[in-house]
């Protein structure tokens, strides 16, 4: 199979990539993409993989992540960097207050481009919002959100979680774009 490169500046994203994607031939290009304006995650990951594919010239992945609040309409959406970069993790707390419904969801779309074809891979994972910051860094951290995100049937933040549990967490109401397109690429030259 051929070499695909992974555009991204993202370092958890890159570790999830190397954890899931054994049986690819892929290697890392780090770049921060540019990011159009959109509530669409697939719109945005489909700019990005152009423009990844005009840097490398060469088949490549990117990849795009929205965080829905349920309470909230869906904020933050899309617009997760946006957000953690002006009111982060305590301010989406605090806009939380007093909520009961704690509801909220990851959903990501890994977009491939070999120069002539685009195939989109999405991705949910549900879950629901701790009432306070809880856990410890990670160089696999992929967001602030792991502070305040508990996945569906656990109690713990992915913060908390050690690398065994957050590895084997329960996979009920979780689909993970990277095991998607992995799948569809190992099976794509049969």
């Amino acid at each position: 199979m051929d070499e695909i490169v992974f555009v991204t500046h993202n370092k958890g994203k890159i570790a999830s990539a190397r954890k899931q994607l054994k049986e690819v031939n892929f290697k890392v290009f780090e770049y921060e993409l540019d990011e159009p304006r959109s509530d669409d995650i697939k719109y945005i990951s489909k700019y990005k993989v152009m423009e990844a594919y005009r840097l490398v010239n060469k088949p490549c992945i990117s990849m795009d992540t929205g965080f829905w609040i349920d309470e909230l309409e869906g904020f933050p959406k899309a617009f997760v960097n946006f957000a953690l970069d002006t009111i982060g993790i305590k301010g989406i707390l605090k806009l939380m207050e007093g909520k009961e419904n704690r509801n909220c969801k990851f959903t990501e779309c890994l977009s491939y481009y070999d120069g002539n074809k685009l195939h989109q891979f999405m991705g949910k994972h549900e879950g629901t919002l701790a009432n306070k910051i809880l856990g410890n860094d990670s160089s696999k951290k992929w967001s602030d959100l792991w502070y305040i995100y508990k996945p569906y049937g656990y109690d713990k933040t992915l913060a908390q979680m050690s690398d065994e549990e957050r590895d084997n967490r329960i996979k009920y109401k979780s689909i993970d774009s990277l095991e998607e397109f992995a799948k569809w690429y190992k099976n794509k030259g049969k």
